[in-house]
């Protein structure tokens, strides 16, 4: 027992505030071996400011309430048999005992306050969830992917599973994808072992694809996309709405095996993002919706090549200073050159930000992380390229970045840094030399 305790709770004993007089009182306080006394002394409460003193401990006036006077004494003020004095571990008890049982007090207090903050989020939740209307998924009868890749295939079977009646169809390229999907259910390239809804139809066949649809998803890789909409575009409907799978963060196959997962649609008609919302939000997916398209798609495209720069901290063995600093540094450039585009600074804390940048830099999942540490390790990037199947965005990404940067007069020397090491133009231990010697500044 401290004498922090032990004066705490002898506290009230002498708080006496009808006290008109100076008056002294005695306890005895037993301290490892060192048997004292402490003199309280009640101070006039109504002529003087109450004051705690005490010698010998360290202690600050503030950390008690002011209530009393004390002293340290050598001695006891008398020779009477009081029990205190005789007894001194009864009370240590006491005081232990006081103490437990305002421990426990604070902690029913506690409890107490999370358990109505807790009850109010639930009830908030199901009030506007009462008052939401699902017209949008109960008349919506077509919806199309394009693409079928994995994040392709795991938006349409969320989509196909969130009705049996409704229609999904994907626009694929590989008739060998195509087939698997129609005949077995199964996307054999992306996800061989995970079963697809019986309501989710393949197609090579564009015009069938799109004829009907309420809904577009638009699953293609970026660098891909002029072309491709380019060979659609006489069978699409001008009024069909175009959602941009660039998502927020989320792996296709955590979504696949419907693990919790969070994403962001943006768009600045509000009519439609809440459209969007009600089509894709389930149990298990939340849908965020946002007005700051610039935002979201400047913090989407910008965090692929970050990703590549945690993959070589990774792959060189830099250490996690070097990759909290690299990261660090690259979240400023992305926020300095979307703001200069306009972008509104709280999208790039949120999901498309911040979330898909903490995904793609720390998870071994991240496709561009792992071109990053290959590259890291020494490997050259065409061969890397070339024995993947899937498309590592930040690749293609990274000199449109640049030339973003320099249109709009923001430094980015870690992103730049990536996309000459992408160029073949600076090794990836030549670019730590060059960012470690950049001058010393102020953080902005």
């Amino acid at each position: 027992m401290s004498a922090i305790s032990e004066l705490k709770f002898l506290t009230p004993i002498f708080n006496n505030p009808n006290s008109q007089t100076q008056q002294t009182q005695y306890c005895y306080y037993y301290h490892h071996h060192h048997p004292q006394t402490l003199k309280f002394q009640n101070e006039n409460l109504r002529s003087k400011t109450q004051n705690f003193r005490c010698s010998n401990l360290a202690l600050k006036p503030q950390q008690l309430r002011p209530c009393l006077a004390a002293e340290v004494v050598d001695f006891p003020p008398s020779s009477s048999n009081d029990d205190s004095e005789q007894n001194p571990e009864k009370i240590i008890s006491s005081s232990a005992a006081a103490a437990a049982a305002v421990a426990a007090e604070e902690r029913k207090d506690r409890r107490r306050v999370v358990r109505i903050a807790w009850e109010k989020l639930v009830r908030w939740s199901r009030s506007l969830r009462s008052k939401s209307r699902p017209d949008v998924l109960q008349r919506t009868q077509k919806v199309v992917v394009l693409g079928g890749g994995s994040f392709g295939t795991a938006m349409a079977a969320h989509v196909a599973g969130r009705k049996a009646e409704m229609e999904v169809n994907m626009l694929v390229r590989d008739p060998q994808v195509c087939e698997s999907i129609n005949e077995n259910h199964f996307n054999c390239k992306y996800f061989p072992n995970h079963k697809l809804p019986e309501n989710l139809i393949a197609t090579t066949d564009a015009k069938s694809a799109l004829q009907g649809a309420d809904f577009c998803l638009h699953a293609v890789p970026v660098q891909f996309t002029a072309s491709f909409l380019e060979s659609i575009v006489d069978y699409v409907d001008p009024g069909l709405p175009f959602i941009s799978l660039s998502k927020g963060p989320s792996f296709a196959s955590e979504l696949m095996n419907k693990l919790p997962t969070a994403m962001v649609v943006a768009s600045r008609d509000k009519k439609l993002v809440n459209q969007v919302q009600q089509l894709l939000a389930s149990e298990r997916l939340r849908i965020n919706t946002s007005s700051d398209v610039t935002g979201v798609e400047i913090a989407g495209a910008l965090k692929n090549v970050l990703a590549i720069a945690a993959g070589i901290v990774v792959g060189m063995e830099l250490g996690n200073n070097s990759m909290a600093a690299l990261v660090a540094q690259g979240c400023s450039e992305i926020r300095w050159l979307a703001k200069k585009m306009g972008a509104n600074s709280a999208t790039l804390t949120g999901l498309s930000g911040t979330g898909d940048i903490m995904l793609t830099c720390f998870v071994n999942l991240s496709r561009n992380r792992t071109v990053g540490v290959r590259l890291g390790s020494g490997e050259k990037l065409e061969d890397i390229l070339s024995s993947m199947n899937q498309v590592a965005e930040g690749v293609t990404t990274a000199g449109a970045v640049i030339s973003l940067a320099q249109k709009y007069n923001v430094k980015m020397p870690v992103l730049t840094a990536v996309a000459r090491i992408i160029d073949n133009e600076l090794t990836p231990q030549a670019a730590v030399l060059e960012l470690m010697s950049l001058p010393q500044v102020e953080e902005v």
